[in-house]
């Protein structure tokens, strides 16, 4: 993928959602290639004409392509549970506004073993100590050879079945939930006039790999986030925008009735110790650890069948350690609690919405480290390293300043709903009008 340098402008730039203006949008906006030569009075005649534009390399492909139909396209990718939760907020909120949604997996999308392999590919490289870390910092973050040409070869894949998908069934906005699927929308979106696409990214520092020249929103969760797409995209349409979080988290029960629930006796010290669908860590030794300072555990493997089997044999011999595998009680445990031990994700924020302070887990290199400090700078958590010993050090330390919890509920779901509305409105998303 070529480098690029030369971004047109897409109306108004924000930074906080209460201002976002509304600026409708029009086709003959679309940007073009900077590398194409195509100026932009050609590619609007281009357009008018129903043919390709002119100069432009590698997608010799003709405009006659269905008009958007009024619906939405979301591209997640199966790499934990993180894309599918943004993923599900989106398309929860798009519905609200009588858009009919459909989404589709990045990854799977790629045919045969492609979505396999990559995250096989992942899943080594995080098991490696040092590789990812080197992968995402010097590759990821700069755009760097191998990683350009890894989106490159995924979207000679996807690129296709994008095509297909788009012309069996039109939609008016592409939002990509997931880095691959952003590159792809970005490579198709010429071929389909008025078709908006979206790019949402939760990551502190979203790399070069999310940012794209034909994409027409971005969607941030901070202002850090924001100046990274610049650094790639100077002109680029952003909105920053609070990170979604499910319905059951904002109706938790309080710890008490949480606590009868699950047996656990009401004066006890409680943890909830989780780290994502794949449950990253030393979770087991940790759970050990802290049961046997006295401390009740609710140890969650996620899709980590091999974790949930060595949680359930530890549980057999130490009673204050209660093992789920994939759960849809979080926001129920999360009550029951004093504290959350995690990795950086999604369950930070809805922790924060039930109102319990975290203790983070360095476990996950990469993006990973960007997003922990990033939550570490939002109050309300501290750190941990993983030898369990001195996890459990930093467990008993933070439960002597949760007690009774506190309560850290400072916004509701409007203003998702709200925030997310008015982004839309940047590039003549009214849906339910």
């Amino acid at each position: 993928m070529a480098a690029e340098s030369a971004w047109p402008a897409r109306g108004a730039r924000i930074g906080d959602p209460a201002q976002v203006p509304t600026v409708p949008f029009r086709p003959e906006d679309v940007p073009t290639l900077p590398d194409s030569g195509t100026s932009p009075g050609q590619a609007r005649q281009a357009r008018s004409a129903g043919g390709p534009y002119p100069g432009m390399r590698g997608f010799d492909v003709p405009f006659a392509r269905p008009r958007p139909s009024g619906g939405a396209l979301l591209l997640t990718g199966s790499l934990g549970m993180g894309h599918h939760v943004m993923a599900q907020a989106c398309a929860s909120s798009l519905e609200a506004r009588q858009m009919r949604v459909r989404t589709l997996d990045s990854l799977r999308m790629l045919g045969g073993p492609g979505g396999r392999l990559g995250e096989a590919v992942f899943r080594g490289m995080l098991e490696v100590p040092g590789l990812y870390d080197a992968f995402h910092f010097n590759q990821l973050r700069t755009g760097g050879r191998i990683a350009t040409a890894i989106d490159a070869l995924s979207s000679r894949f996807l690129v296709p079945r994008m095509r297909d998908e788009l012309t069996r069934e039109p939609v008016s906005v592409v939002i990509s939930v997931f880095a691959t699927g952003a590159a792809a929308a970005s490579r198709v979106k010429a071929d389909f006039p008025g078709l908006v696409t979206v790019v949402f990214c939760t990551d502190v520092c979203p790399h070069r790999l999310w940012v794209h020249q034909n994409t027409d929103l971005y969607l941030v969760t901070s202002p850090t986030a924001m100046r990274y797409v610049r650094r790639f995209h100077p002109r680029a349409e952003i909105a920053v925008v609070p990170t979604p979080v499910r319905a059951p988290f904002y109706e938790a029960p309080t710890q008490r009735d949480a606590r009868l629930a699950f047996g656990i006796p009401l004066e006890a010290r409680c943890v909830l110790l989780m780290s994502g669908a794949w449950g990253l860590g030393p979770l087991v030794a940790a759970a050990e650890a802290m049961a046997a300072a006295g401390v009740w555990v609710f140890a969650v493997a996620g899709h980590n069948a091999k974790l949930a089997r060595r949680l359930a044999a530890l549980a057999e011999r130490e009673h204050r350690v209660i093992p789920f595998g994939f759960t849809d009680r979080i926001p129920q445990l999360m009550a029951a609690a004093d504290l959350v031990v995690t990795s950086s994700g999604d369950t930070c924020s809805e922790a924060r919405v039930v109102g319990r302070d975290l203790l983070l887990l360095d476990v996950v290199p990469g993006h990973g480290r960007d997003n922990l400090q990033g939550e570490l700078e939002k109050g309300g958590a501290e750190i941990a390293g993983r030898d369990p010993r001195a996890l459990t050090r930093s467990v008993l330390a933070a439960l002597d300043g949760v007690r009774p919890p506190t309560t850290r509920v400072t916004r509701g779901p409007r203003e998702w709903e709200d925030a997310f509305g008015k982004a839309l409105a940047l590039v003549g998303l009214t849906p339910g009008r």
